[in-house]
């Protein structure tokens, strides 16, 4: 077996992370994780739903550099299948959320008593 039959084997596609690559992702996930604690708690929006937003937004953020930092997923990698394969279960998984939340916000409002209800009924 001569050494380019052993190369080509151990090439996968993938992309192999470096001590510098390493350091940028956690410098990154460092600063993505200090912020959403800075925010809370000094309360610098002022509401807690801009509040809320902001973190999930860094979350996304964060998991994104995960991805590409740690574990080395990019458009390269398996073809891109790697890639596609995760573009489609977060679309899933984002549609399952809105959905659910949408029929729990519709189910509390539609079939909860209101308070006036309440005092007819007691």
């Amino acid at each position: 077996m001569s050494s380019h039959d052993t190369a080509a084997h151990d090439d996968h596609g993938a992309a192999h992370g470096s001590l510098g690559g390493y350091l940028i992702g956690f410098g990154l996930s460092v600063v993505l994780t200090a912020i959403p604690f800075w925010l809370v708690m000094t309360d610098t929006l002022g509401d807690a739903t801009l509040t809320a937003i902001a973190i999930m937004a860094l979350a996304a953020v964060q998991i994104v550099v995960h991805m590409i930092y740690f574990l080395h997923m990019n458009f390269r990698s398996e073809g891109g299948w790697n890639m596609m394969a995760m573009v489609f279960t977060l679309i899933l998984v984002v549609i399952t959320l809105a959905g659910s939340l949408w029929v729990m916000y519709h189910l509390n409002a539609n079939m909860m008593p209101g308070a006036h209800d309440m005092r007819q009924m007691l």
